[in-house]
């Protein structure tokens, strides 16, 4: 079986320069992406319950299996047979691929709208801050890259789905059940940076919080000069600002949608 596996990545294994940050690649990849998240999930608006449990399940597996591969990828390829730690996917970004295996199953109700604004927030933010500043998702392989710009283009068109679909919610209420996720998710990284950090040597820094110095910008120099514990004091309300203004920005648009229905009925 190993074997199979490696044959495999080193199969995939085609190296490539790594795209510029704002180059061709990015710039085609960010727009023609989001072009086709905004029309697919227009189109999918619409979807009965039944129908979005299927989809979203079905997107949920989509995730599980290319994070699948990027997982051996790196063991296999990359590491020569050795777990890269820092990889661990219970990262920010990483919450989708169980969201959505979990949330259209669950019972009307808090757990499934927080999860459900969640991803239409807090998720949303961080696949468009990967294009925004896109040094984490431009790799050396075109696996890898493909990998990191598709997940990411996904997240957007998860959150934008929500959103017109008007599950994900854009009242205060649902922001504030989505924070109250956000938390409880906080708390279970950190459990498990403090439950890892003696079997990865330090690697594994989920959600970024420490107590592994942050790798993102401005964060990563508060940590070096201040501590992590400063860094992560910091980072936490700037993700939840960043997703209460996505939250503002949605509501704004459903609010401008909704007039237009009203101007069309009348």
């Amino acid at each position: 079986m190993v074997s199979y596996i490696d044959a495999f990545m080193h199969a995939t294994a085609w190296a490539m320069e790594k795209p510029a940050p704002y180059g061709t690649f990015h710039l085609t990849y960010t727009f023609v992406g989001l072009a086709v998240a905004i029309l697919l999930a227009w189109f999918l608006r619409n979807l009965s319950d039944k129908g979005n449990r299927i989809f979203l399940t079905a997107v949920g597996v989509f995730l599980v299996i290319c994070e699948a591969y990027k997982q051996l990828f790196h063991t296999y390829y990359i590491m020569d047979h050795t777990y890269a730690w820092w990889i661990f996917p219970f990262q920010l970004c990483s919450v989708p691929m169980y969201l959505c295996l979990i949330a259209p199953w669950l019972k009307k109700g808090k757990l499934q709208q927080a999860m459900y604004c969640f991803m239409m927030t807090y998720n949303l933010l961080g696949g468009a801050m990967a294009f925004i500043e896109p040094s984490g998702i431009v790799l050396e392989y075109w696996t890898l890259t493909l990998h990191a710009f598709t997940w990411h283009m996904s997240l957007i068109f998860i959150g934008i789905y929500l959103f017109l679909s008007g599950r994900g919610g854009v009242s205060k209420a649902d922001f504030v059940l989505s924070t109250k996720l956000f938390g409880a998710l906080c708390l279970i990284a950190f459990a498990l940076n403090l439950a890892l950090r003696r079997v990865s040597g330090g690697e594994v820094n989920n959600f970024y919080i420490g107590p592994t110095r942050s790798p993102l910008i401005i964060i990563k120099q508060i940590s070096e000069l201040c501590g992590w514990y400063v860094g992560t004091v910091l980072y936490i309300p700037a993700v939840i600002l960043g997703a209460f203004l996505i939250c503002l920005l949605l509501r704004r648009i459903a609010r401008g949608i909704n007039k237009e229905k009203e101007l069309v009925a009348a």
